[in-house]
């Protein structure tokens, strides 16, 4: 449940931060007429990734069995790469946000109403998709039966709408950069957990070997239907019985790419104090 409650509060804060660049700079500069098409433009793309999550989830369902692990697999490895992107993209960028988003927002006013939706819809649909395929990946990959992995999410998203609320009003100020680089590190290592859940799905459709040579197995140590062994896999997609593969996997993936995105980044991103007054 902690790992989606990380996705929903990590993906929701980044739009919610969008919006409130885009709905401060309109109300700062005197635009609020502007404001209709940019919530307009909002509403559509929550739409189209409430959309598409529901038809990630519905749409499988009426798959056979080894295509739903075929799909899952290959769906939960794009997700990694996207939330992997995201994270270095947004530590590299995130001192530029607000500037490049008051450029666009300039140039869609001079175009007229259908360029104000057109510029909230891509700057918000992005993370939207990006959230609603990782969040989906994520929930299958910790599935427990219950619906404590949504719920998670749910929290995370609700939490991050408050947070970009008062950052709007100027009644929270925290260093966002630490809160960036401390969240996309733990994203990574739950995206490793998803990109080795996901292997191990290509594994069980027969597209990659290896599904009965495990690494090791611990399942008397550490039982999966635990309290100790859900934690385990709520948090960090732990499983105790891993294919090679799937270990493999995992150790490729995360410990170079955690390395990377931990190393001092070249230039200083803006903190949260100049960030929440870049909203106002």
């Amino acid at each position: 449940m902690f790992s989606n409650y990380l996705i929903g509060l990590r993906e929701g804060l980044e739009a919610s931060l969008v919006v409130c660049i885009l709905i401060a700079y309109l109300v700062k500069t005197g635009r609020r007429e502007a404001l209709k098409p940019i919530w307009t433009g909002i509403a559509i793309a929550v739409a189209l990734a409430l959309g598409f999550g529901f038809a990630l989830e519905f749409g499988s369902q009426e798959l056979t069995f080894q295509a739903q692990e075929a799909l899952g697999g290959s769906l939960s490895i794009v997700a990694v790469g996207l939330v992997t992107w995201m994270v270095f993209w947004m530590r590299r960028t995130a001192r530029h946000l607000k500037s490049e988003l008051h450029g666009r927002l300039d140039a869609a006013l001079a175009m007229g109403t259908g360029a104000l939706v057109a510029t909230a819809f891509l700057a918000v649909g992005r993370e939207g998709l990006e959230t609603a395929l990782f969040v989906w990946a994520s929930v299958h990959a910790a599935s427990d039966g219950t619906p404590c992995p949504l719920i998670g999410v749910a929290l995370g998203i609700a939490t991050a709408v408050l947070l970009g609320w008062l950052f709007y009003r100027g009644a929270l100020r925290i260093n966002l950069a630490k809160f960036f680089t401390w969240t996309g590190g733990m994203l990574v290592v739950v995206a490793a957990g998803v990109l080795a859940y996901g292997v191990h799905d290509l594994q069980e459709a027969g597209w990659v070997p290896g599904l009965t040579n495990l690494a090791f197995d611990i399942s008397d140590t550490i039982p999966p239907d635990s309290w100790y062994g859900t934690l385990l896999k709520g948090v960090l997609n732990f499983q105790p019985d891993p294919t090679v593969v799937q270990l493999t996997v995992w150790l490729l993936y995360l410990v170079p790419v955690l390395t990377l995105f931990l190393l001092p980044s070249r230039a200083p991103v803006r903190t949260a104090g100049t960030a929440a007054s870049a909203v106002k």
